[in-house]
């Protein structure tokens, strides 16, 4: 029997290894548009590939799959980010799991997931066909199974062979993307870090938190990449022109008040830039001062009156700016949107349009924040189209 994967990426790769693994003499062909494979496994994690999570700080999977978050809770009983993690050390590829909880190969480098699966491919006698689209399920005339790994699509373009096929798609957009913020004051402060602050789109429920980096363009950081992802639909849908506030120290307006209050008696003649709390960035407490206070800002602590501690604490936490724009260059990784997930059976993600044609990784409707859930996705979905095809192909056997 025949299997064609469509796409060769990571999830395409890791279906095909283990479609081999499960029936040997299963023949698995690669078919990618491209001239390399496994170009984004090569530059994800900033080179190192953040290839999964412990899932330690998860509470919810809602809260790192804005969307598909329920097909995953389903099909991670099958495979886990526990079993990609054993999956990868059982095959040789040692992983280290960071503070952060961010799992990646000790090597802390992408090669090393890239050597592996083409050194199985070679091993399995996975024939890989590069420079190779296909525009047509008739393309693949002569396969018994067909599995789309293709990732995402920038454009909707990319799907319209699937959706020729009766297929419901849902419009492709964006998703881990940076802020660009037309603000010169703010860019003057490239390369401060805040540790821990709350970035919030008005109107909306769309929060996160984490780290967050100031650039030459506006903001990036975890914090940016989170809350992207999860308004990444409404982003679009506005041109991504939205309000977005900041509180620059993830704490409470009273608990922020009663601190200044005490500056201002504990601080006296000292000048309000010269002490900068909560561990502020200087640069960035000096330029919240001068936001919030004008030529106050030059006044001394003892000075400051009710109405400035509460335009103060306002600014630190309810800092306001507008989005202009995705970051200026393409950097995006990850797409929302892809197959709808109403067009598959959700125990083996075979279409339910077309028999024996599967979908695995980005192409469906499931993305998720930075921090390795997209892979994770990627190992999950792949792994249940490889038990699907192999309990298919047993079954015709019989």
């Amino acid at each position: 029997m025949k299997t064609a994967i469509v796409g060769g990426g990571a999830a395409g790769f890791f279906l095909a290894i283990n479609l081999k693994e499960m029936c040997p003499e299963m023949q698995v062909d690669i078919f990618e548009r491209s001239r390399r494979v496994l170009a984004k496994v090569e530059i994800s994690g900033g080179g190192r590939c953040n290839c999964t999570n412990s899932f330690a700080e998860v509470r919810d999977l809602s809260d790192v799959y804005p969307r598909g978050h329920r097909l995953m809770k389903r099909l991670m009983k099958g495979f886990s980010h526990k079993d990609a993690f054993q999956w990868f050390e059982h095959h040789g590829v040692r992983l280290v799991t960071q503070e952060d909880q961010c799992v990646f190969p000790a090597s802390q480098d992408s090669q090393t997931i890239i050597n592996y699966f083409l050194a199985e491919a070679r091993r399995h006698h996975i024939e890989i066909n590069t420079g190779r689209p296909v525009k047509a399920f008739e393309d693949l005339t002569g396969y018994d199974f067909v599995a789309v790994t293709t990732g995402g699509s920038p454009k909707p373009e990319g799907l319209r062979w699937l959706a020729d096929l009766g297929h419901e798609t849902v419009r492709p957009v964006p998703s881990l993307f940076t802020f660009r913020i037309d603000d010169e004051r703010i860019h003057d402060l490239m390369g401060t870090v805040v540790e821990d602050a709350t970035a919030h789109i008005p109107g909306t429920s769309f929060r996160a938190s984490g780290p967050l980096l100031i650039t030459h363009w506006g903001f990036s950081g975890p914090v940016i990449l989170k809350l992207s992802s999860y308004a990444a639909r409404q982003l679009a849908e506005s041109d991504y022109q939205m309000p977005i506030t900041i509180n620059w120290l993830c704490r409470k307006d009273e608990e922020i008040k009663q601190e200044l209050m005490r500056l201002t008696v504990e601080g006296g003649k000292k000048q309000l830039a010269s002490l900068h709390p909560f561990n502020l960035p200087a640069r960035l407490w000096t330029y919240l001062l001068d936001k919030s206070l004008g030529q106050r800002a030059q006044s001394p602590w003892m000075s400051l009156n009710q109405k400035e501690v509460n335009r103060l604490t306002n600014i630190l936490t309810n800092d306001t700016y507008n989005i202009a724009g995705r970051a200026p260059f393409k950097d995006e990784f990850v797409t929302c949107g892809g197959i709808a997930l109403s067009s598959v059976n959700p125990r083996t993600l075979e279409s339910r349009h077309t028999p024996h044609l599967y979908f695995a990784g980005e192409v469906l409707d499931i993305d998720g924040i930075t921090g390795g859930f997209n892979f994770q996705a990627a190992w999950t979905t792949a792994y249940t189209v490889a038990q699907a095809i192999t309990k298919e192909s047993e079954s015709q056997k019989t």
